[in-house]
C-alpha cells in the first residue's frame, strides 16, 4: 500500500458509502480517465467483466469470430465465450512477444476474402509491454473490424508517448491483487466514445430502466465497484509512478546479473514505447544454457522462491481445442522457454541478488563460473 489508502477508505467509511458505487467510485473514474488520458470510464469488479462488456458494447454475439493474442491469460478468451462467440488465436511477434501485426493483417485478409470477417479485436499489451498499435489499427481499420485494448497488465506503460488503453475503441484494465496497483479485485473499462461506456455502465448495474419500480427490459450484470474497493484504488492510483519505478528496478537488477549469460533472453522491450515492467520475463535455451526452463523454476522452488512459466498460449489449453489459430509456433517456443522471475514492487536488492545467484549457480559452467558471452 501507497500510505494514503487507510484514509481514502476511513473517509468512505465515515461518509457511510459502503454498498457498490457512491464518491469515491466517481472520484476514482475521473483520476484514472485522467492519468490515461481517455475521457470516459466506468470502475467495474474486474478486468473480466470489463472485457465482458466491451464485446457486448461491440454487438458481439453467438457465433462470431474474434481474433484475439495467442499469448495471454485465459480471461482474455473467457470472456469471448461469454458471448457466444468463437475465438481464433493469433500468433507472438518475436521481437515483442505480443500480438504479431503482420499475421493479423493475413488473417483479416483470408477472412474477409471468404466473406467471414471477425466481429472484434482483442490486443493484449502483454507482461506490462505494449503492442504495436500503429500497424494493428491500421490493418483492422482497412477491414472496419473495432478493437479491444486489453491493457490488464500495462498500466503505466506508453506507446510511443501516449499512455496504454486509449488505442481501440474500448479498453481494459485489471487491478487484481497481483497487478502493478490493485484494489484487491476491480477493473476498469474506457473509451473515447461516452456512449458505450454509458451503456456499459448500464448493464453493469443490472440493466434497470429508469422507473420508480424495478423493471428491466434486458440482460444486465452484477458488475460494479465498490465505494471502499475504489477509495484503495484511488490510493494507489497516487502511487503508479512509484510502482513503474521498482520495477523496472527490478528488471535492471536482473539485466546487470543475468544479461550476458549464454543462453538466457530478456523478453525485448520494443523501441516504440516504454513498459512497466510488471513482470520481468526471460526465455532460457537450455542447449546453451546447461539447464530447462523447469530446471530454473523447480531450482528457485527449492529454495521457496516462487516462478512461473509464462502464460500458456491459448490454442496449447485444453478448453480451447479445435480452436483455429493463426501460427503458433512463437508463442508455444516462448511457453517451452520462458520464465517470469519475482518481479513484486517491494523487493529489496538482497531479495533479487538471492535469485541472481541462484539462477547464476545453474547455468553452465567454464570451470571458472557460468559461461558469460
Amino acid at each position: 500500500m501507497g500510505g494514503d489508502e487507510a484514509d481514502l477508505v476511513r473517509e468512505a467509511f465515515e461518509s457511510n458509502w459502503i454498498a457498490p458505487l457512491g464518491p469515491q467510485v466517481d472520484a476514482f473514474e475521473a483520476e484514472f480517465a485522467d492519468v490515461i488520458g481517455v475521457p470516459h470510464s466506468a470502475a467495474l469488479s474486474s478486468g473480466t467483466a470489463a472485457l465482458h462488456l466491451a464485446l457486448l458494447m461491440l454487438g458481439v454475439g453467438p457465433g462470431d469470430e474474434v481474433l484475439c493474442s495467442d499469448l495471454t491469460f485465459a480471461a482474455t478468451a473467457f470472456a469471448i465465450t461469454y458471448v457466444g462467440a468463437v475465438p481464433v488465436f493469433v500468433d507472438s511477434d518475436p521481437n515483442t512477444w505480443n500480438m504479431d501485426p503482420a499475421l493479423l493483417a493475413e488473417e483479416l485478409e483470408t477472412a474477409t476474402r471468404r466473406g467471414r470477417a471477425p466481429k472484434a479485436v482483442i490486443v493484449v499489451d502483454l507482461y506490462g509491454q505494449s503492442a504495436d498499435w500503429d500497424p494493428i489499427l491500421e490493418a483492422c481499420g482497412r477491414y472496419g473490424v473495432p478493437v479491444i485494448e486489453d491493457a490488464a497488465e500495462a498500466l503505466g506503460a506508453t506507446y510511443k508517448g501516449r499512455p496504454v488503453g486509449g488505442f481501440g475503441r474500448l479498453g481494459v484494465f485489471s487491478f487484481n491483487g497481483n497487478k502493478i496497483i490493485t484494489t484487491s479485485g476491480g477493473g476498469m473499462l474506457v473509451s473515447h466514445e461516452l456512449g458505450l461506456v454509458e451503456r456499459a455502465r448500464s448493464l453493469a448495474t443490472q440493466a434497470r430502466d429508469p422507473a420508480p419500480h424495478y423493471e428491466h427490459s434486458e440482460i444486465g450484470y452484477n458488475y460494479r465497484m465498490s465505494n471502499l474497493l475504489a477509495a484503495v484504488g484511488r490510493g494507489q492510483l497516487r502511487v503508479l509512478v512509484e510502482r513503474v519505478t521498482a520495477r523496472r528496478r527490478n528488471f535492471e537488477a536482473y539485466r546487470e546479473g543475468l544479461g550476458n549469460l549464454l543462453g538466457l533472453k530478456f523478453m525485448p522491450e520494443a523501441g516504440y514505447g516504454r513498459g512497466n515492467r510488471w513482470l520481468t520475463c526471460l526465455a532460457i535455451d537450455p542447449d546453451r544454457f546447461g539447464a530447462t526452463r523447469e530446471d530454473v523454476r523447480l531450482a528457485l522452488e527449492a529454495d521457496d522462491i516462487e516462478a512461473r512459466p509464462v502464460w500458456k498460449p491459448m490454442h496449447m489449453q485444453p478448453v480451447f481445442a479445435g480452436c483455429r489459430v493463426v501460427g503458433g509456433k512463437v508463442s508455444g517456443g516462448l511457453f517451452e522457454k520462458g520464465l517470469c522471475l519475482p518481479s513484486g514492487s517491494n523487493l529489496a536488492r538482497e531479495d533479487l541478488e538471492r535469485v541472481i545467484n541462484l539462477v547464476q549457480g545453474i547455468a553452465k559452467t567454464d570451470g571458472k563460473g557460468p559461461i558469460r558471452l
